[in-house]
C-alpha cells in the first residue's frame, strides 16, 4: 500500500480539470476527498490560483473566477503566498527547464512542502526526478 503524502499541491491543471468537468474531474474530487478523510493538508500557490482566475474569466465572466475561487476556497485548499524562498525555487526550475513560470510554482510548492503534486500538465514530466507528482489523466 503506497505511503500516504504529506501534503497535496494542486496546479491549475488539476483544479481547471475540476471547476469544468472535464475527464479528470471525478479522480480529482476524489482525491480531495481523500485527502480530507486523512488530514492531508491541501495546497495551491497564489500564482496557480491567479492563472485559474484569469482562465476561467477568459473563458465565462468575471463573477464565474470569483465563484471558483471562492469554491476553492470552501474545498479547503490553502492558497500559499509567493514569498522570495517560493519565488527563488520557482526561478530555478524555470531556469532549467522549458515550463510555464506558473508551472515553476506549482513544482516549487510542491519540493517545498514535501508533497505530491497532483496534474496532468505533461510540462511536467521535466521534474519528475525533483518532485513526487500523482497523475492524472483527461
Amino acid at each position: 500500500m503506497p505511503r500516504k503524502p504529506k501534503a497535496i499541491v494542486l496546479d491549475s491543471w488539476a483544479v481547471i480539470a475540476y471547476l469544468e468537468g472535464e475527464a479528470a474531474a471525478e479522480k480529482v474530487a476524489d482525491h480531495i476527498a481523500d485527502a480530507h478523510e486523512s488530514e492531508i493538508p491541501l495546497f495551491m500557490s497564489v500564482v496557480n490560483a491567479g492563472e485559474v482566475w484569469y482562465i476561467i474569466a477568459r473563458e465565462t465572466s468575471v463573477s464565474d473566477a470569483d465563484r471558483s475561487i471562492t469554491e476553492l476556497r470552501h474545498l479547503g485548499i490553502g492558497f500559499v503566498d509567493a514569498d522570495w524562498t517560493l519565488a527563488h525555487e520557482a526561478g530555478g526550475f524555470k531556469s532549467k527547464h522549458k515550463m510555464s513560470f506558473a508551472d515553476c510554482f506549482a513544482a516549487a510548492l510542491a519540493k517545498q512542502k514535501k508533497a505530491v503534486l497532483l496534474t496532468g500538465d505533461p510540462e511536467f514530466r521535466q521534474v519528475e526526478q525533483e518532485i513526487t507528482i500523482n497523475w492524472l489523466k483527461n
